[in-house]
């Protein structure tokens, strides 16, 4: 990898999935655009979010990173090596180096297996990685990894709660060392108090493992605490780009706006105070999206230029003259930054 490379690319990937009718003789007769054009970057050691409301596409972003859904369109580079091409052998030795920790902890691991098996597993697939006599031990260091007990190597998922599910999860994904985990929602099916415990382990681990996690959440205030930058998706496209304080402090595009101002504040003073954007109408369908900005149909901010042409993702002709944390990618041909949280 070249010095300043990235070391995962993604360059305006699409996925439509094919809508089908007819009777007789089924034929396609539209798509679902779940992912219609996504770009952006990870660097070693950085994590990179992914926020927005359920049926965005976060998901499917994820499931194609890791090569669990074949892009329609669209390069995905590892280390600068275009993967979205490769099956086989090829393909099996990428995947030990992007690992998956998923959503839910109760069906993503199998109920017959003991949790020695499920995070031996990759060994079966890779076994230039651990050999036979040296399996158990290494399962037992991650357990102990991940803060369990090594001794429940033989126990069954049926066994434990929420939080060491996804913590069984997480060892099974730290198993063959991988350089980037993709982490597809992995606290939303927890308690709130079990949530801050998984996050805290998963920075603990990015800093001892140098790992770069793609880290997909729909809550705000989790992506803030893990993320270095963070990217904002409506109906299958990114809205805005930007670091943590930017997306979080300094605002510009109305859809961003309006998610910060549905965060819960904990202070009574500033919750009265609170810039609250509230949205009519209902999100589009990814199989019909609008023309122009997708957001326009809900955006109150919309003229006409917004149903001809879309907005593309770059830095808002209003702030190629300034400087500061407004200046960053937002998708939307009037941008502006607007505090919707009151100042500590």
């Amino acid at each position: 990898m070249a010095p300043g490379e990235p070391l995962l690319e993604v360059r305006d990937l699409v996925k439509h999935f094919p809508l089908t009718g007819g009777v007789l003789i089924r034929k396609q007769v539209g798509a679902v655009k779940a992912v219609d054009g996504v770009s952006f970057e990870l660097r070693q050691g950085e994590t990179l979010g992914i926020v927005g409301e359920s049926g965005c596409g976060k998901s499917t972003v994820a499931r194609m990173l890791v090569g669990l859904e074949r892009p329609t369109a669209g390069h995905i580079r590892y280390r600068g090596e275009d993967i979205t091409q490769l099956s086989g052998r090829a393909m099996k030795a990428v995947r030990r180096n992007i690992q998956m920790v998923f959503q839910d902890p109760y069906t993503s691991l199998n109920p017959r297996m003991t949790v020695g098996d499920i995070i031996g597993e990759p060994y079966e697939i890779h076994p230039e990685v651990a050999p036979k006599g040296d399996r158990r031990r290494r399962v037992q260091e991650l357990l102990e990894v991940v803060g369990l007990n090594p001794e429940f190597v033989n126990r069954y998922p049926h066994q434990f709660s929420g939080g060491q599910r996804q913590r069984i999860g997480i060892a099974r994904g730290l198993a063959l060392r991988p350089e980037i985990i993709v982490a597809d929602e992995p606290v939303s099916a927890l308690d709130v108090s079990v949530q801050a415990q998984v996050v805290n382990l998963l920075a603990q681990l990015q800093d001892d493992f140098g790992l770069s996690y793609v880290f997909i959440a729909h809550d705000l205030s989790v992506v803030r605490h893990l993320s270095d930058r963070v990217a904002v998706m409506y109906l299958g496209k990114i809205v805005e780009l930007g670091t943590g304080e930017q997306i979080y402090d300094h605002p510009t595009h109305p859809y961003t706006q309006a998610l910060l101002s549905a965060v819960p504040v904990p202070d009574p003073d500033a919750r009265a105070h609170r810039d609250r954007i509230l949205l009519s109408g209902d999100v589009p369908s990814p199989a019909d999206p609008p023309s122009g900005c997708r957001f326009r149909t809900r955006c109150w901010k919309a003229q006409e230029l917004c149903a001809r042409v879309e907005p593309p993702l770059a830095v808002p002709a209003a702030f190629h003259d300034t400087e500061g944390p407004a200046r960053h990618a937002s998708a939307c041909h009037f941008a502006e930054e607007r505090r919707v949280v009151p100042s500590e």
